[in-house]
């Protein structure tokens, strides 16, 4: 299948009038912080010093994970349905926070292991009913994989905004983000699991065990395709997808927690140039989430010691991306300023 080609935002001359135009405002220089750092990012990735936002929206993807049969998790796999449930009812965090900063949110079901029927609400992009137990089998076969990534990329082909959150729902899904973060870091997997749902901590050397004796199973892999395919799950794939497509379309992308950047690890594989669309919206509070962007290089705007997922993360840090275009549309320069009291 043929993925997304990305190219870099880097433009000296553009980075240049953006740097300049941020530095003329009626403020010291640089006293707008990481603001001005997110101006110049989204000034790049649009090809303007006029940024603006529009329509944003944050994309759930809901799937199960095979991997669960092994105890890596603190609640059961019909979690997952229960959860897509209410978020299709409203009630759940991501429902709140998308609304109160005029969000649009589209929940889809990558591959859950429930039958939800015809809903007006969900699209239904199901690979499958869960993937397989990697601790025994690959979790997708390469169909599947390459299903999930298509997806993705026909989602996101579709939207009409310049701004694109990620989430996710799905049980067991921390322990798949962990083992790709030590495939594709090389970071200890002891450094890469964490509580998830809610695991004390015999729980969490539990859910070590089981991705160390699943890496010895599958043996030494390095294309990333592979990894995700033996690894990931089909909310995962699919994320990978819909990230390269949102980039080659020069989108912002908005990063969530943990399993988010995981599918990130595996975008940015493939297409490194990714990265300059990336805007990482917090640093969870799960176990090697902080590692995972220092390998990334990446600078969070939150902390807030979330670790639920959803895109709640998206959501919260969103009205920051409308501060940092608003101020550099809007806020007057010294020589407006001085126009301005010269007319007066």
């Amino acid at each position: 299948m043929r993925l997304p080609d990305i190219l870099s935002t880097h433009d000296p001359l553009l980075a240049s009038e953006l740097t300049q135009a941020i530095d003329n405002k009626t403020k010291p220089l640089g006293s707008l912080g990481a603001l001005e750092t997110l101006a110049r990012q989204i000034g790049l990735i649009q090809q303007t010093t006029k940024a603006a936002l529009h329509k944003p929206a944050i994309l759930v993807f809901a799937a199960d994970h095979g991997v669960v049969a092994e105890g890596i998790s603190a609640y059961p796999q019909s979690v997952t349905w229960q959860m897509v449930e209410n978020f299709l009812a409203t009630g759940a965090a991501i429902n709140v926070f998308a609304r109160q900063n005029g969000c649009a949110l589209q929940i889809i079901d990558a591959g859950v292991n429930h039958d939800f029927g015809r809903r007006a609400a969900l699209m239904d992009c199901k690979v499958g009913r869960g993937t397989a137990n990697f601790a025994q089998q690959p979790a997708m076969s390469w169909a599947e994989c390459a299903a999930a990534l298509a997806h993705g990329m026909r989602i996101v082909g579709n939207l009409e905004g310049n701004v694109i959150g990620f989430g996710e729902m799905g049980i067991g899904n921390t322990t798949a983000a962990a083992a790709l973060m030590h495939k594709l870091t090389g970071v200890a997997v002891a450094d890469c699991v964490g509580a998830g749902t809610g695991l004390s901590p015999a729980g969490v050397l539990h859910k070590q065990h089981v991705i160390e004796a699943a890496v010895a199973l599958h043996g030494e892999m390095s294309e990333p395709l592979d990894i995700l395919a033996t690894f990931g799950g089909f909310e995962i794939a699919m994320i990978v997808g819909a990230m390269l497509k949102a980039a080659e379309r020069r989108m912002v992308l908005l990063i969530d927690g943990f399993i988010v950047s995981s599918a990130l690890l595996v975008a940015a594989r493939l297409q490194p140039a990714i990265l300059d669309y990336c805007v990482f919206s917090h640093c969870s509070d799960e176990a090697g989430h902080a590692r995972m962007l220092d390998h990334l290089k990446a600078k969070p705007l939150l902390n807030l010691g979330l670790r639920l997922g959803e895109g709640t993360g998206c959501a919260l840090a969103l009205p920051l991306l409308h501060a940092a275009v608003n101020f550099l549309g809007e806020m007057a320069t010294f020589q407006s300023a001085r126009v301005s009291g010269q007319s007066a």
